[in-house]
């Protein structure tokens, strides 16, 4: 049975916490004081896609403008057509065409139809459409195109406004059509089209620049050396922050000296929104990133009673000049691959979500699952675990992906669940309900 004891990369045994922990609410908190809506922009339509909507939209005329077929057929008065059934049908003179983008000239008088596309305005004198499964079109052997037809036979009765669209049954001239801060999604971008805007007042995207630390890390694609590893960390926030919806700056790696590691730091700090450093943030670490952050910027090293990702450093730099001049955040991850992400996915994405004007959306699905293993805690931190989360008979059910280190990125990649632990929690045992945060679809079990 599976429990967290595997592949852990703390010491099994009972840690005593620092007096100066701070909770996960609290860190969370204390960061989120320092963030806002960033300010609106004009932003191209298909671009907005995410964004949310900074400004009222009202309808600046009537969508459809003008009565319209939903079908293909033939426009009519309802009245020619009253009584008409397979046995008993009506003739009427096909008097024109109208394809769709056209308006007809002339008008439907009596006996009178007007063969229509779909789209195209209702003609003059018309009120009704009938489809041509109810009329002799589809027995005919010739295209229209092709031998035009003077007549028509009408299978069934058309009730008035049969098969008709009305002007403004979408949109009203002047009406609300979306409120500021409703969030664009496909369907208000394909409203907005519809209304004939090429781009809208939008919340802008925050750029993130995301700096990863350490003389032993290769960009992938580099031949690798005795020692050295790939940065992954880059690349798995970079990715958080575009699934987000924001724009990550990747900065290239700073080795561990005070001059690489400034240089890197105010690249970042150029065109970013928010800084995020990993690694060079808990005890031990090498002292020139702590030295570098704290003299460059007002920073504090925290540690957090959770598990993965205890040590967190946040604060503010100052960038740009005079009246350019601005507070950048800074948000300092543990080094760990495992940790990085948690915590990110914990305090990264709530500031990013405020920036983008959903401070509400970035709180993932919690449910309760029936735990398949026993998850036990080291010490008394509140312990995320990875998970493979599936529904079976109506129930949530719950496993590890298997080992639980912070260095073991793996079991991110197949988690679409975090299993959580609360401090002081007794250990899950096998068939205990644990509340598990949703990070991805979960499937339905074959029963």
């Amino acid at each position: 049975m599976t429990t967290y004891d595997r592949g852990m990369s703390e010491p099994e045994h009972r840690h005593v916490l620092p007096a100066d922990m701070i909770s996960v609410e609290e860190a969370r908190a204390r960061i989120l004081a320092h963030f806002a809506s960033l300010e609106a922009v004009s932003t191209p339509l298909l671009g907005a896609l995410g964004q949310v909507l900074a400004e009222d939209v009202r309808g600046g005329f009537d969508i459809p403008p003008l009565a319209n077929t939903s079908m293909d057929g033939y426009a009519v008065r309802a009245e020619d057509t009253t009584g008409a059934t397979p046995g008993d049908p009506r003739q009427l003179r096909v008097t024109g065409y109208l394809a769709a983008g056209s308006v007809y000239e002339g008008s439907v008088g009596p006996g009178e139809a007007v063969r229509i596309m779909t789209g195209a305005p209702l003609p003059d004198g018309a009120d009704a459409i009938v489809p041509f499964e109810e009329t002799d079109e589809e027995e005919q052997s010739t295209r229209w195109e092709d031998a035009p037809r003077a007549e028509v036979r009408i299978d069934v009765a058309a009730a008035h406004g049969a098969n008709v669209r009305p002007a403004g049954e979408d949109v009203r001239e002047g009406e609300l059509v979306l409120p500021a801060g409703t969030i664009l999604g496909p369907a208000q971008i394909g409203v907005l089209a519809s209304l004939g805007l090429g781009s809208v007042t939008a919340i802008r995207r925050p750029r993130v620049a995301v700096l990863s630390t350490g003389d032993e890390l290769l960009r992938p694609g580099e031949p690798l050396r005795p020692g050295a590893i790939y940065d992954s960390n880059g690349f798995s926030l970079a990715s958080m922050v575009r699934e987000m919806g924001a724009e990550p700056i990747v900065l290239d790696i700073a080795g561990d000296s005070v001059e690489a590691l400034t240089a890197r730091v105010h690249e970042g700090l150029a065109d970013a929104d928010l800084l995020v450093t990993s690694a060079g943030v808990s005890r031990g670490d090498f002292d020139v990133v702590k030295e570098v952050l704290a003299r460059e910027g007002e920073v504090g090293f925290w540690t957090v009673r959770m598990r993965p990702g205890k040590p967190l450093a946040f604060g503010t730099f100052s960038a740009g000049e005079g009246s350019e001049r601005r507070v950048v955040p800074h948000l300092g991850l543990p080094g760990n691959p495992v940790s990085a992400m948690m915590t990110f996915e914990l305090f990264g994405r709530p500031a990013v979500f405020t920036m983008l004007g959903k401070p509400q959306a970035w709180e993932r699905p919690l449910v309760r699952a029936i735990s398949g293993e026993r998850i036990s805690r080291p010490d008394e931190r509140r312990f995320y675990a990875r998970a493979i989360v599936e529904r079976r008979n109506g129930r949530y059910h719950a496993r590890l992906t298997g080992p639980q280190g912070s260095g073991v990125l793996t079991s991110f990649a197949l988690a679409n669940g975090i299993a959580i632990v609360p401090e002081d929690a007794p250990p899950v045992e096998p068939g205990d309900e644990v509340e598990v945060m949703l990070i991805d679809r979960v499937s339905e079990a074959a029963p």
